[in-house]
This record gives C-alpha cells, sequence and structure tokens, in this order.
C-alpha cells in the first residue's frame, strides 16, 4: 500500500470518526441506549388492493408537522387521575430519524401528582374521517404505570370546540397497554353513550403476543372501521371484532380524529415503582389512513 493511499485511509477514517461523535452529541445520553434499534428492519405492510391511502405522516421532515398534530398542554391529572402533565416541549416530543417520538419523563425523586411529563398530540380541528383502514407502526414503552395509546375520539367532542361531550362524542381505542398489567398485551375497545345517556363499552379484547413484549421492536396495529362494523388487527391477524349498526352506538358513524399519547399512573394505568425505567418511549414510524 503506498503512503498516500494510507494517509488516505487516516484522513477518511478520522473524517468519519469526527462525524460520528458529532453526532451522538446531539442525541442526550439518556436517549443513546432507547434510539439504538429505531432502525430495525420495517414490517411490510400492504393494506389490501381495495384500500387507497388518503392521508398520512411519515415522519421525514424533521419536526413534528403543524398542519397534521396538536400538541395539547393539559395539567397533571386533567384525565383518570393520571400522575403526568402533558406538555408542547420538545423535551416530550420530537421527530428524529424519520419517527415521532413521545418522550415519558419522571422530574423528580418523588412519586405521585405532576412529577412526571409526557406528550398526547392530536389531529383534531385538522384531520378528521368517517370509515376507513387507520393504521400505524409503532415501538411502545414497557413498565409498571405506563399507558402508551393510540386511538381516536369523536371530531364534535367538546374537549376541542365541538359540542358533544363524551362519551355522546364516541371514543375508539386502536391500541391501549396497561404496563402494569402485562408489557405483551395490547387491548381493543370502544365507548359510547347508550339509551339513558350513561357510559357504555364493547368491553376490552386483548391481543397477546407468542413471545417477547411490544417493547421490544415495532408493530402494525390497525382499526378497519366500516359502516357495520369495527375490527382490529396486530401484524394482519385479527383479534377482536364488533358491530356498530345498533341505534345506541351511532356514535361511530360521524368523523373521528387521531390521538397519539403515553400516560402515566392514575385510576387505570397503576403507579410507576421501582422497576419502572426513565425516560420511557413511543416511537411511531408512521400513521396512515385508507378508505376504498
Amino acid at each position: 500500500m503506498s503512503i498516500y493511499k494510507t494517509t488516505q485511509s487516516r484522513s477518511i477514517a478520522i473524517t468519519f470518526f469526527v462525524i460520528g461523535v458529532l453526532y451522538s452529541c446531539t442525541i442526550p445520553t439518556e436517549d443513546k441506549g432507547q434510539n439504538k434499534d429505531i432502525h430495525a428492519a420495517e414490517n411490510v405492510f400492504d393494506p389490501g388492493a381495495d384500500w387507497k391511502l388518503v392521508w398520512s405522516d411519515e415522519f421525514n421532515s424533521g419536526m413534528i408537522d403543524p398542519n397534521n398534530w396538536n400538541m395539547q398542554v393539559l395539567e397533571a391529572g386533567t384525565f383518570n387521575e393520571e400522575w403526568q402533565r402533558y406538555t408542547d416541549s420538545e423535551e416530550n416530543a420530537y421527530v428524529r430519524d424519520g419517527h415521532l417520538v413521545i418522550k415519558a419523563r419522571h422530574e423528580s425523586d418523588s412519586q405521585g401528582m405532576d412529577q412526571y411529563s409526557s406528550a398526547r398530540l392530536n389531529t383534531a380541528n385538522k384531520h378528521s374521517w368517517m370509515y376507513g383502514k387507520i393504521a400505524a407502526r409503532i415501538k411502545l414503552p414497557q413498565g409498571n404505570g405506563l399507558w402508551p395509546a393510540f386511538w381516536m375520539l369523536g371530531a364534535n367532542i367538546d374537549e376541542n370546540g365541538g359540542d358533544i361531550p363524551w362519551p355522546q362524542c364516541g371514543e375508539i381505542d386502536i391500541l391501549e397497554l396497561y404496563g402494569s398489567k402485562n408489557d405483551a398485551v395490547v387491548e381493543a375497545n370502544i365507548h359510547y353513550a347508550d339509551s339513558t345517556g350513561s357510559h357504555e363499552m364493547m368491553g376490552a379484547k386483548s391481543y397477546e403476543l407468542e413471545e417477547g413484549k411490544f417493547a421490544d421492536e415495532f408493530h402494525i396495529f390497525e382499526l378497519e372501521w366500516g359502516a357495520d362494523s369495527i375490527s382490529w388487527l396486530v401484524d394482519g391477524h385479527e383479534y377482536a371484532a364488533t358491530q356498530i349498526s345498533a341505534a345506541e352506538r351511532s356514535e361511530f358513524h360521524h368523523p373521528f380524529f387521531i390521538l397519539l399519547n403515553v400516560a402515566v399512573g392514575g385510576s387505570h394505568a397503576g403507579r410507576p415503582d421501582s422497576t419502572t425505567e426513565f425516560p420511557q418511549y413511543m416511537f411511531v414510524d408512521w400513521v396512515r389512513v385508507y378508505q376504498d
């Protein structure tokens, strides 16, 4: 090998080393371990020949697109006695390497209300749909007290400027994971008002992985929503379905918007404990809506 080639090779190696160091310095120390497998091989997704893509966010712009998403700012305890506050800070939600990252943080040495922060994003008053296939590729967080969700609310809900309260607006839970129950199980559900106006629901239907946890790798979560029924799938496997033609399920024949969030603690999710590591992350590779 000539001296020129040796010198050139060393120069190239040093250049790449410097670039690598500079890049690694842009990732907070606490994030480095969580991002190590963010480029895991993508699941192949075929929505089917009858479905046409009508909207998507692939998170390739380097920032959370304000034309697609609202970042809700809410005090701790606003919903379900949850411990986290929702912020619009880049400490809690950002785009990195083509993924939306929702980051739940423990911000003190104390447990309890307002000791945690997280993010809750929605498409309210920007994008909503009635019927279709709603899908996302997500890698979920894990641990006692964690409650990530990919879900939908009726676009007419009074929380976002509408005139209809919950549950009369309707709610569709595409996925919920309760870390205090089982990090290998996600649940599907719908919520609505019965003929007396009282809260009613389908009842949670669960899907359990044959091995591992949902925090180990990305999975594709789908909702197929038609005029007569709603069904749920994980990685192409249908595991729940329900009819929505009954009069008391009229909520599900109106437009809904999408939400993504990670809750901590509260009346449903259990409590973080010494085994729960923070920060915790929800990685979203893409969100897509198809209609036929």
